[in-house]
């Protein structure tokens, strides 16, 4: 396993590497690595030659300096976490400066609506963040492809949307949503829950398989009254927002419509610990 800290030390290995006519993977995080991390890892692996992990916490996309400060990083367990597990893989890991320049701040973006609605309504500037990120990281490594959770599906379709506004030419890959034994989604966010609340969280994910369930004969309408009172008898957790929202532009449904793909979106506290999950819903 090889680590690079400097763009220009990456991207000179990069240009090596496609001059071989190998294929470049790249599996973008944010650190405090995980099995969800590892399976991207792992799909990356088997659809390209060359796989480079990105771990960088990135500043422009907290809205909320304490939740930065308290994101949790553990750069010396990442990589031995990864050593022990892949042999091939590259790392790269810059400091914010290596990856901005001198200025740290977000471009701004239009994503056609796509990040005014859930995350986007409750996180101020969070994609333009996000956006920046992914823009620099995909200018600095230039992958073939980039697979990315569906965990954090909105923000899924937001880096595909990037990609078709800047002509980037990096496939964005979607890879299913890694779950605990429980249920609740693998998230670095669940290493700060107590056992107590880690262990009530997975009724996020019972919540959203009962969803599932109920989308073939009852409304939407219905459906996001029965969640919010579900959530308001909760001793543990507090919900932030539900929504049922068509699968490619993340509009609330109105009415479901056949042929249509949607998916069931939520995001709640465990104490101060905001999760969120999601689940495609036949139609």
């Amino acid at each position: 396993m090889q680590v690079f800290r400097e763009k220009e030390e990456v991207k000179k290995a990069i240009q090596k590497a496609k001059s071989e006519g190998r294929s470049i993977g790249l599996v973008p995080t944010m650190g405090a690595l995980h099995e969800g991390h590892l399976s991207l890892v792992e799909n990356a692996i088997k659809e390209t030659d060359q796989v480079i992990v990105s771990i960088f916490v990135n500043p422009t996309q907290f809205d909320n300096p304490e939740d930065l400060e308290k994101y949790p990083r553990t750069p010396d367990q990442d990589l031995q976490l990864l050593a022990d597990r892949f042999s091939n893989i590259w790392v790269f890991f810059p400091e914010a400066q290596e990856l901005y320049g001198n200025e740290i701040l977000s471009e701004n973006f239009d994503f056609d609506g796509l990040e005014t609605v859930m995350e986007g309504k409750y996180r101020s500037g969070h994609f333009d963040g996000v956006g920046t990120v992914v823009k620099h990281l995909f200018e600095t490594i230039t992958p073939h492809k980039a697979f990315f959770g569906e965990k954090d599906f909105q923000q899924l379709q937001i880096i595909r949307k990037l990609t078709h506004k800047t002509g980037l030419p990096v496939e964005i890959v979607g890879c299913p949503i890694l779950r605990e034994d429980s249920g609740l989604a693998r998230s670095s966010r669940n290493e700060r829950l107590s056992s107590q609340n880690r262990e009530k969280a997975a009724f996020i994910y019972e919540t959203l398989k009962e969803v599932q369930g109920l989308f073939g004969t009852e409304s939407a309408e219905y459906i996001e009254k029965w969640v919010k009172e579900r959530f308001e008898d909760h001793p543990y957790l507090k919900l932030e927002y539900f929504e049922i929202a068509d699968a490619q532009t993340l509009k609330k449904i109105n009415r479901k419509q056949s042929g249509n793909q949607y998916r069931a979106f939520i995001a709640a506290y465990a104490g101060d610990i905001r999760l969120i999950d999601n689940i495609a819903l036949d139609n």
